[in-house]
Formats: C-alpha cells, sequence, structure tokens
C-alpha cells in the first residue's frame, strides 16, 4: 500500500518550518552563505504551508504581518538566493515557489500538484529523471535542469 505523502495527511506543520529553518541554517554556515533574516523570513513563509507561494503573496504577508515595506525586486532576490541554494523549487505553471524537502543534494525536481487544495507533494524519483535525460541524449538534445509538474487531485481532495 503507498505511504500517504506528509502534505497531503493532517500533521504538526510547525515541524516542517522549524526543520526546514534549521536545514537551510546548517547548509548555508557550511557553505559560507548568508542566511539574512528577510531571505530567512521568505523562507519560513514559504514553508507554513506545502502550497507554493508566489512572490507578491509573500510580499503581503511582509507588509501585513512583519509592517516590512519591502519591494517586490528585494523579494525576488531573497527567491533567487533560496533557488539557487536549493532550498526551495519554483512551480513554472503557478509562478509560485515551494520549499524544497531534500535540499542537502542536487536532484530534479518532480511535483505533484493538487487543483483542488493546491499542496505541492514533491517526488524525488531518479528513474524519471534518468527517462529524460536518455531520451533527451536519444535525440541529441543536452538537458540542463527539469522540473515535471503532475496535475490531479490528491489523497485528501479525492475522499471530500
Amino acid at each position: 500500500m503507498p505511504i500517504t505523502p506528509l502534505a497531503s495527511r493532517p500533521h504538526d506543520h510547525s515541524h516542517c518550518v522549524h526543520s526546514a529553518l534549521s536545514e537551510a541554517d546548517a547548509i548555508c554556515a557550511r557553505q559560507g552563505l548568508r542566511l539574512t533574516a528577510l531571505r530567512r523570513r521568505v523562507l519560513e513563509l514559504v514553508w507554513q504551508s506545502h502550497k507554493p507561494l508566489g512572490a507578491y503573496d509573500i510580499l503581503a504577508v511582509l507588509s501585513e504581518q512583519d509592517g516590512r515595506r519591502a519591494a517586490p525586486p528585494t523579494v525576488y532576490r531573497a527567491l533567487d538566493f533560496l533557488l539557487d541554494n536549493g532550498l526551495v523549487h519554483r512551480i513554472s505553471s503557478l509562478n509560485a515557489f515551494v520549499g524544497c524537502n531534500h535540499p542537502g543534494h542536487a536532484h530534479q525536481g518532480q511535483f505533484l500538484i493538487c487543483r483542488e487544495c493546491h499542496a505541492a507533494i514533491e517526488l524525488e524519483q531518479t528513474s524519471i529523471s534518468d527517462a529524460i535525460i536518455h531520451s533527451a541524449s536519444d535525440v541529441g538534445f543536452v538537458v540542463e535542469g527539469q522540473t515535471v509538474e503532475v496535475v490531479g487531485l490528491c489523497a485528501g481532495c479525492q475522499g471530500a
């Protein structure tokens, strides 16, 4: 029987946020990177649910909850830092960002996106990445990056 991904079942989400921030602190310390207060806060906001969050959604929260007057370029720079360092993934079809479940190592992103509740479930299936790379190679194409986005219904929304 398949295991229901964490994003699709009730859980203590504060643990997800705490773990993601601790791991980001450790990764940045190891790599000599500055996880500034704003970058850390943006990462925290991205992790507050398993639903992809857009830059303007982040701006709104920073303004409403934190009282910060951050400009869009500031948030985009923070997101670029998080993306470049493997702490978040960009969901292109939604123009939004989601926390990376495996930030300690480079990998390709595969996401199951619920069209009902908008949860994004990250998979890490090397067989999918390998199949894409091999198929591309067969036609003389060199893959530089890949993100696979699959839309459907999560277990929770199917039961509703």
